[in-house]
């Protein structure tokens, strides 16, 4: 039971955040309607906890603010609910709801140790993610990193001294987004193929003006950062499949455009990459891409070609 409550004080702050922030964006509430919700709460009951003081609340608004970037307010005159007074842009938005649903899985599976007969990882774990922390270290600090990097395609391993800028996420897999010393270009460097890292004392000066946030805006996956535009994507869905990526859109850019009893159509604005064809590929007759014409001639290709390897078999 103390063990239990040791736990709870350390890391059960994070789903209380989770918890007041839900209610919130629902509708205002009042201290007495917001601890109603709480303690009534699958996660306020399995932990055991019976009582949420006007204090702790206080300082959870102010802790939220810090974290989230989310103020939560009660002054509007002759009404003392709590409301939220204002929501961060939209990309800051998606990074905090991303710590919100992780906060909550880790506060579930630190309560209950028996979770390995009710929850089921994927099986399949990108590696690399040990040079996390000391890539994000090198990043905040301007600290040139070297390292030897590898290539699948030629299989063969290069040293590196790079400015660190970014880390990118993408299908499960990180990438370390960064100047390369030796030809001053833009590269990424999956982070499963980086080995012997190393975190220099020595800082860059060196003022870099990329916009990765806007850019970022428009990728799908990770690409070479200057080799292409952003262009309107229309895709033509089974009515099946489609309700899958109505659910859970491929891109942030994605729009409804028009629906039939068989089919839906999507539209995007992004980068025609080849992770993004890959992924069009990987929903087989399901999904169809109508526009760009140069997208619709590479995909057609790819299919002649596996085809045509398929039949010399």
């Amino acid at each position: 039971m103390w063990e239990k409550l040791l736990i709870m004080k350390k890391d059960f702050y994070l789903t209380r955040y989770a918890l007041i922030i839900k209610r919130l964006e629902s509708s205002p509430a009042t201290y007495s309607q917001l601890e109603d919700y709480l303690l009534n709460s699958f996660e306020f009951q399995d932990a055991e906890i019976k009582s949420y003081s006007i204090r702790t609340l206080q300082r959870d608004i102010r802790e939220i603010s810090n974290l989230f970037n989310l103020s939560i307010h009660n002054k509007k005159k002759g009404d003392n609910r709590y409301y939220i007074e204002s929501r961060p842009i939209m990309e800051v938005d998606e990074y905090n709801q991303k710590l919100l649903e992780s906060f909550q899985v880790s506060n579930a599976l630190n309560f209950h140790p028996d979770f390995s007969d009710f929850i089921f990882f994927e099986s399949r774990k990108p590696t690399g993610v040990e040079h996390f922390y000391d890539l994000f270290f090198a990043i905040r600090n301007k600290r040139i990193i070297s390292f030897e990097h590898y290539n699948y395609k030629n299989k063969l391993m290069t040293s590196r001294k790079v400015h660190p800028l970014a880390l990118k996420e993408s299908k499960d897999r990180w990438y370390l987004i960064a100047i390369d010393t030796k030809d001053k270009m833009l590269k990424s460097f999956g982070l499963d193929r980086i080995n012997y890292l190393d975190v220099s004392e020595k800082q860059f000066r060196e003022k870099y003006k990329y916009n990765f946030r806007e850019h970022f805006k428009n990728a799908f996956g990770v690409m070479n950062l200057t080799a292409q535009n952003p262009q309107r994507i229309v895709l033509k869905c089974s009515r099946h499949q489609g309700e899958y990526i109505k659910s859970f859109p491929l891109h942030q850019s994605q729009k409804e455009i028009k629906e039939t009893p068989e089919e839906i159509f999507f539209e995007f604005f992004l980068h025609p990459t080849y992770d993004f064809m890959q992924e069009v590929l990987s929903y087989g007759k399901e999904v169809q891409v109508l526009e760009p014409k140069v997208l619709v001639d590479e995909i057609r290709k790819h299919l002649q070609e596996s085809l045509n390897s398929y039949l010399k078999g």
